[in-house]
C-alpha cells in the first residue's frame, strides 16, 4: 500500500523544501565539526559554509510561514545539531570570519588604550614640568595612567609600570591633598615616568 506525504503540489513543495532545510542543518553540523577536528582547511571550510548560509537564507524566507522556528524544526525532526543552529541561526557567517572580526576589533580595541597610555604619560610629565606638585593634581593623573595600562592585555601583569604606578599611588594616598610633593620626590618621580615612558613606547 502506497503512502502519500502530500494531497496536492503545494504541499509536496512544502515536503520537498523541509528535506532540505533537514539536509542543509545536517551538512552544516558535518562541516562545523570537520573543521573543529582539522579535517578540511580554513579556505575550505569558509566557502562551503558560506554557500550553506546562503541556501540556508534562501529556504528559511522562503519557509518563514510553515517553519518559524527553525529550533523548533530540529526539535521536532529529533536532529541533535547545536553547532549548526548557532552557525546558521544565531551567528550567520562563517567562523573564520567570526574569528577575523574579533582579532581586529581586538587589535582596534589595543591601538586606541596604548594612545590612551601615551597620552596620560604625556600629561602626567607636563604636569610635573609645570610644578603641579600637590597631591589632589598628581594622583588623579596617576590614577588615569595606572588605569589605562592595566587595560592593556598586551601588558603582562608584572610590568614595570603598572608596579610603579602603584607604589606612587599608595604613596600619594597617605598624603593630605594639600601637601605637595618636595622637589626631590617631583624630580624622582618624573624621572620613572619618563624612563616607564621610554619602556613603553
Amino acid at each position: 500500500m502506497e503512502v502519500k506525504l502530500w494531497n496536492d503540489k503545494r504541499e509536496r513543495e512544502m515536503y520537498e523544501n523541509f528535506a532540505e532545510l533537514y539536509a542543509i542543518i545536517k551538512a552544516t553540523e558535518k562541516l562545523e565539526k570537520a573543521y573543529v577536528r582539522d579535517i578540511i582547511s580554513s579556505s575550505e571550510y569558509e566557502t562551503e559554509c558560506q554557500k550553506l548560509i546562503a541556501h540556508f537564507k534562501t529556504l528559511a524566507f522562503t519557509l518563514k510561514d510553515t517553519v518559524p522556528s527553525i529550533e523548533s524544526f530540529a526539535d521536532t525532526y529529533k536532529m541533535d545539531c547545536p553547532a549548526a543552529i548557532n552557525r546558521l541561526v544565531t551567528s550567520g557567517v562563517p567562523a573564520t570570519v567570526e574569528h577575523r572580526a574579533a582579532a581586529a576589533t581586538s587589535a582596534t580595541n589595543s591601538a586606541a588604550i596604548v594612545a590612551e597610555c601615551v597620552q596620560n604619560f604625556i600629561t602626567a610629565m607636563d604636569s610635573l614640568k609645570l610644578n603641579m606638585v600637590a597631591v589632589d593634581q598628581v594622583h588623579p593623573l596617576l590614577s588615569d595612567l595606572s588605569a589605562s595600562l592595566n587595560k592593556l592585555d598586551i601588558l603582562p601583569p608584572d610590568f614595570e609600570g603598572k608596579m610603579k604606578m602603584k607604589e606612587w599611588i599608595s604613596r600619594l594616598s597617605k598624603m593630605g591633598a594639600a601637601d605637595e610633593l618636595t622637589e626631590q620626590q617631583a624630580r624622582q618621580l618624573h624621572f620613572d615616568l619618563e624612563f616607564l615612558y621610554g619602556c613603553f613606547a
